[in-house]
């Protein structure tokens, strides 16, 4: 599983609460997504960020320690300002193909438009398609209306492309889900992760029983009898 968080300039919009506090988007996510790992022990997981670039902050692995501490470190503007959503499919894509077929997932998490990167994002989905890579995609933040005296007053900020996000999930044979808030976002990763279930497992242990005693217990015997024969102790 390769899990592709936005860092981009508008994770940083404080318009989530956590612990009854504002905090930024990415703050938010981040918390989310820790929980998200703790569920996930004996799973193989990677972790991306993008921005104007996707980058891979760590490749598929067992270590999701190694994986918390990387989402822990992730700021906005790691990758760059703007969202390049085509161009993180196609790097999970390329991160996702060596392992078996049906274990090959992606969960996106973005809160914008993508507006940078070198793909399309439906041509990537196009490409997660080709390679059995599913994707769900996350679209995350407020709906970009603000309210005056409780009357709804339009935003000149572009809200989420949820009909991109929402293509991109079809074509993949993913789910696409809506967050507007912190408690829905921990909904939808609970969710995912009843969805996608861990394949392996963890490292089985063998019984051990212990039977050095036996051979312990003649080896002291022998050495009495030696020390006790009439020839030794003349």
């Amino acid at each position: 599983m390769m899990l592709a968080m936005d860092v981009s300039g508008s994770m940083s919009e404080p318009d989530m609460v956590l612990g009854s506090q504002a905090v930024e988007r990415l703050t938010a996510a981040k918390a989310v997504l820790a929980d998200f790992l703790d569920r996930r022990a004996g799973d193989r997981v990677g972790l991306l960020v993008f921005g104007d670039r996707a980058y891979t902050l760590t490749p598929i692995t067992p270590d999701l320690a190694s994986v918390r501490d990387q989402l822990r470190d992730s700021v906005v503007g790691l990758a760059g300002r703007e969202t390049a959503i085509g161009d993180a499919i196609a790097l999970a894509v390329k991160r996702l193909r060596s392992q078996p077929e049906g274990q090959r997932v992606l969960i996106l998490l973005t809160d914008g438009v993508s507006n940078a990167g070198v793909l399309e994002p439906l041509r990537a989905a196009e490409l997660a398609r080709a390679e059995g890579v599913r994707v769900h995609t996350v679209a995350f933040g407020s709906d970009g209306s603000m309210r005056l005296f409780g009357i709804p007053i339009a935003s000149d900020r572009d809200p989420v492309d949820e009909a991109t996000l929402r293509k991109i999930a079809e074509m993949t044979g993913g789910r696409f889900f809506r967050a507007r808030d912190t408690d829905e976002l921990a909904g939808i990763y609970a969710e995912l992760d009843q969805l996608e279930p861990i394949a392996a497992k963890g490292p089985s242990l063998r019984p051990r029983n212990e039977r050095y005693a036996w051979p312990l217990g003649l080896a002291l015997l022998l050495g009495a009898l030696a020390w006790l024969w009439p020839e030794r102790r003349r």
